[in-house]
């Protein structure tokens, strides 16, 4: 089953790796980091099918998608 991990400290909470996921898994969350960007969080991880585009656009590299 695909996993998506999010590194919290790295995450800016642009927002672009909400556009390109097809399943609608990631969300904005309600928990800032330590430098007061709210971090993206899975909304539905039982969604992620694991195509790994929301890794590929991020700028601050604060995905890892496992398969």
């Amino acid at each position: 089953m695909p996993k998506v991990e999010i590194e919290a400290e790295r995450c800016k909470s642009c927002g672009i790796c909400l556009t390109v996921c097809p399943r609608k898994v990631l969300k904005i969350g309600s928990k800032a980091n330590s430098k007061g960007y709210y971090f993206v969080e899975a909304a539905q991880p039982d969604a992620c099918i694991g195509c790994a585009l929301c890794g590929m656009v991020c700028p601050d590299i604060a995905l890892k998608i496992y398969k």
